[in-house]
């Protein structure tokens, strides 16, 4: 046997114990005429001790070795003089009276420590070393016991595990799909699944009617944090249910998650309209952590001052900023730089500071009265002390996720954003459709087969943009953790949607026909919800990028660096293929 116990689970009850362990070197210290050595696994780290006087040879081969060497040990368990509290296995050491190196390392490109030096490209160049480092493992760690705890409790709801196709047809509605060509069927394509969305709709139809699948699913869109080019849903659908089923259902199995993972109690969660929330907090993903809701004052300073900024603004908004009147000149410019940016876009930023002694300084001072500043503190209910920050423009949802991303801003530069703070609820009533400046067109808002409210169904002729969707999604700390919908399963409800979607018969037929036609053998109702896992987990181990809990994720280019991929292939791959490049350099 290479190892009789792991590097985590020898105690002070295993002294005098003859053990074999196996691993790497995290350090070796000389002292004296002895050496010891930190041995790592994945479990933990025990300390090893060479002593000259005992065996020189031994000691001196010990000498040699290097960070990251692999190595096999025997020796016998003993009582350390010098306990380590900060590690389990700090009660005791390893005499050792055996040593075998299985394998030699180079130096490492950085230290295989927690507080590391290596920075991002190095570390995912070398990611199968800063998998090694504990905080990394960790994650991996936790995300294997979350998936456990998943299929555990699906399993339990009477899901079923089903695998669908990764190569698939493509449906290019809504990200761009990940496209690979077929050898058998020249100048044909396959595509990656955005999603299993139809496929699980089909198993509906074909019966199975509690589906789930842990799935890989590719889109070809701008990166950032929350984003990989390749993610994994929690995917899940279900026959004879409504809204309330599939919500109740997936809380409950969210409240399972926090409680194991976190020891957190979730309570029922709060219902929130798509309108409520764009108008409260400027995103269909609220972070609630923390107060600073928007405050309408369109009525305060439209058209009652002599600031034409205001005046000729659709919409006016602000949020109070508790105890933040003694924000400097700096401080206020700074915050105007920041709603300025590209990424959010206002042209300015109004601020009133309601100082601790009573008076008032303004940016607008010379625009308003003092009455009119004093009627703004009351609808604000901003107290002295308090800063209200002010956007105002044309377009009313645009402004409010400006004032959005100032409002977040705001939450983090006052650390209201505690990452050991959880705060759940469900969006419901969304739009079923929304306008794409690139397209010219109205898109669906989720995808194409997401029921409308039956109360709405009267105006998808003439108002369709009017219409809210059965949907509904899953947000914790202001992330969209979760998604889905009621689907529509009938034939001429489905043939009116994509008729709105400006699909013709004929385009309608060749991307979805398979579906349309399943749907005419008796397709139950449906409803459906993906949770992002990657997203799950990251939130529940507090970390701020999903990069930090996939073993080998790709960079914010979509390049895998370790890999070097995607790369060219060879001229014959692409003759194969029938596949002739035209690079526009």
């Amino acid at each position: 046997m290479y190892r009789t116990s792991t590097c985590g689970e020898l105690r002070l009850s295993d002294a005098g114990k003859e053990v074999t362990l196996a691993g790497w070197v995290q350090r070796s210290r000389k002292m004296g005429g002895m050496t010891f050595i930190d041995l790592r696994d994945r479990y933990g780290i025990t300390q090893l001790v060479f002593n000259e006087a005992d065996d020189a040879t031994l000691c001196g081969d010990a000498n040699k070795l290097g960070r990251e060497y692999c190595i096999q040990v025997n020796g016998i368990v003993s009582e350390r003089q010098s306990k380590n509290d900060k590690i389990p296995t700090g009660d005791i050491e390893i005499i050792v009276k055996g040593l075998n190196v299985l394998s030699r390392s180079l130096i490492p490109p950085f230290t295989i420590e927690d507080n590391t030096d290596g920075g991002d490209d190095l570390r995912m160049k070398y990611r199968y070393l800063d998998l090694r480092r504990e905080a990394v493992r960790k994650n991996l760690e936790l995300r294997h016991r979350m998936t456990i705890l998943i299929r555990n409790f699906l399993d339990s709801q009477k899901f079923m595990e089903v695998e669908t196709p990764i190569l698939i047809g493509s449906t290019p509605e809504g990200a761009r799909d990940f496209v690979v060509p077929s050898r058998m069927n020249p100048g044909q394509f396959y595509a990656l699944p955005q999603s299993p969305q139809t496929l699980k709709q089909l198993l509906m139809v074909a019966g199975f009617d509690r589906y789930f699948q842990i799935a890989k699913c590719f889109r070809d869109e701008d990166l950032r944090a929350d984003r990989q080019p390749e993610f994994t849903q929690i995917d899940c659908e279900m026959s004879f249910v409504d809204q309330d089923d599939v919500i109740n259902l997936f809380e409950e199995m969210a409240r399972h998650l926090f409680r194991e993972i976190r020891g957190v109690e979730l309570p029922k969660l709060e219902q929130m309209t798509w309108h409520e929330a764009m108008k409260r907090f400027g995103s269909d993903k609220p972070d609630l952590r923390f107060g600073m809701e928007f405050v309408e004052l369109m009525d305060d300073l439209k058209g009652t001052g002599s600031f034409s900024v205001f005046d000729e603004a659709a919409y006016i908004g602000g949020i109070v900023v508790p105890g933040c009147a003694d924000y400097s000149r700096k401080q206020i410019n700074e915050l105007t730089d920041f709603v300025k940016r590209p990424q959010v876009g206002a042209h300015g930023l109004v601020f009133i500071k309601y100082n601790a002694d009573g008076t008032v300084k303004s940016s607008i001072d010379k625009f308003y009265a003092a009455e009119q500043l004093q009627k703004v503190k009351e609808t604000t209910g901003a107290k002295d002390g308090d800063l209200v920050l002010i956007l105002s423009g044309d377009n009313a949802n645009k402004t409010r996720v400006q004032l959005c991303s100032l409002r977040l801003e705001m939450g983090d530069r006052l650390g209201l954003r505690d990452k050991n703070v959880f705060k759940c609820l469900w969006i419901v009533d969304f739009p079923l459709f929304e306008w794409s400046d690139e397209e010219q067109r109205l898109m669906a808002t989720h995808h194409p087969f997401t029921m409308p409210n039956p109360d709405d169904i009267p105006l998808l002729d003439e108002h369709p943009e009017q219409v809210r969707a059965k949907a509904y999604d899953f947000v914790c700390n202001g992330i969209e953790v979760g998604g889905g919908s009621l689907r529509i399963h009938d034939t001429q409800l489905q043939e009116k949607m994509f008729e709105v979607l400006g699909f013709t018969p004929e385009r309608a037929e060749v991307q979805f026909g398979f579906l349309m036609n399943a749907f005419k053998y008796g397709a139950p109702p449906h409803a459906g919800l993906a949770f992002g896992l990657d997203r799950f987990v990251s939130i529940l181990a507090g970390l701020d990028s999903i990069r930090d809990c996939i073993a080998f994720p790709k960079n914010n280019s979509g390049r895998d660096v370790m890999l070097d991929a995607p790369s060219m292939i060879d001229q014959k791959q692409l003759d194969e293929l029938e596949i002739k490049l035209d690079l526009k350099l």
